[in-house]
């Protein structure tokens, strides 16, 4: 598979970084590769990474619309609709 050129700077990886794994995670990666046939490990790390982070950022974002539904939705007090 050939490299493309980048015309964006942006997009181009130029970062980095390095963590490690005990025995039981690389075993349990290496098995996980194998079995879903995951042949870029770097690729396939990259992408479960970033979106974990972007999962969570949505979760954290505020937004009217979830604060309004809340307000909106009826409150339960022992069993009992409260208006």
């Amino acid at each position: 598979m050939a490299r493309t050129n980048y015309k964006d700077s942006k997009l181009l990886r130029k970062h980095k970084m390095n963590f490690l794994f005990n025995e039981m995670e690389k075993k349990a990666l290496e098995s996980y590769c194998k079995k879903y046939k995951i042949e870029n490990r770097s690729k396939f790390m990259r992408e479960a990474i970033v979106t974990t982070i972007l999962q969570q950022f949505d979760k954290d974002y505020p937004s009217l619309f979830d604060q309004l539904e809340k307000e909106k939705q009826p409150k339960y007090e022992q069993g009992v609709l409260a208006m």
